[in-house]
């Protein structure tokens, strides 16, 4: 094992090189490097703190939470069909990077057994095998079941709901909703809470670019539904002309119900476990 007193002086040698990990990053990541603010401005995903994040996660060994940032991460690039191999360099830009330090701080270390720095590299390269390998399979599951989605609207006008763990599913609508497909929604979201005991629906209306008034309606008596039955309802991507036509109406959600402005972002609040209750 690798000893405390070199895991923590590892830890603080990158957190004091954070500014000059950036910069030797970016210089790894060279097709990348164009796209960082076309990745935030499409997906809400900014590459540059996701990057520290991945690797916290990886020096401090922390798995379930690198399984989670993976997860959250591999569902947010299907979302937004985002390029697979720009992730992929991304991720072993890091990882050379990571390395490029490490080399430079074992080089200011003494004392040090060959056996501590071979255990080293297996936990990091390991992390980082473990978050690929995570982030790959639910992109490949999400965007599975997206297209799957995406077909069945096309011809029945169904209501996706798409488990991502054994309590939270996700409902992405797409396209218009009219009065016909609101009872498909009102049907398909009280069945499925109660027979998939769903607890948390995340309901993304980004794909959403109006609502009639009476949809409206409807659609806050489904949500009302659902949380008779103990399923909280978020609510992700509400555009303007939508919210807009709420506020003439004097429709506001329930105090359970909450709003954020991307999936993104509810996703990195329900996946990681910190929502509070």
């Amino acid at each position: 094992m690798v000893s405390k007193i070199l895991d923590s002086e590892l830890k603080n040698f990158f957190q004091e090189n954070k500014q000059n990990f950036e910069s030797q990053l970016l210089d790894q990541a060279v097709t990348v490097k164009e796209k960082i603010t076309d990745i935030l401005r499409v997906g809400d995903i900014d590459l540059i703190n996701n990057a520290h994040k991945l690797v916290y996660y990886v020096l401090e060994g922390r798995e379930q939470e690198l399984r989670s940032f993976a997860k959250q991460e591999g569902i947010a690039w299907a979302t937004h069909s985002l390029t697979l191999s720009f992730k992929l360099e991304w991720v072993q830009a890091i990882r050379r990077t990571i390395w490029k330090f490490i080399r430079n701080f074992s080089d200011s270390v003494s004392n040090q057994s060959s056996d501590e720095f071979f255990h080293l590299e297996q936990q990091i390269n390991n992390h980082f095998d473990q978050f690929l390998n995570t982030f790959f399979l639910d992109y490949s599951a999400y965007k599975d079941a997206l297209l799957t989605a995406q077909r069945e609207l096309v011809q029945s006008l169904s209501v996706p709901i798409i488990p991502i763990t054994s309590t939270i599913c996700i409902l992405p609508l797409i396209g218009s909703v009219d009065s016909f497909r609101n009872n498909i929604l009102e049907e398909k979201v009280l069945t499925e809470v109660g027979r998939l005991s769903i607890q948390t629906l995340i309901m993304d209306l980004s794909g959403i670019a109006d609502m009639e008034s009476e949809v409206i309606e409807h659609l806050m008596k489904t949500i009302n539904g659902s949380s008779m039955m103990g399923c909280r309802t978020v609510i992700t991507g509400l555009r303007v002309d939508v919210v807009r036509k709420m506020i003439s109406l004097g429709s506001t959600f329930d105090k359970d119900t909450k709003t954020f402005g991307t999936l993104q972002q509810a996703l990195s609040i329900y996946l990681s476990g910190t929502v509070n209750k």
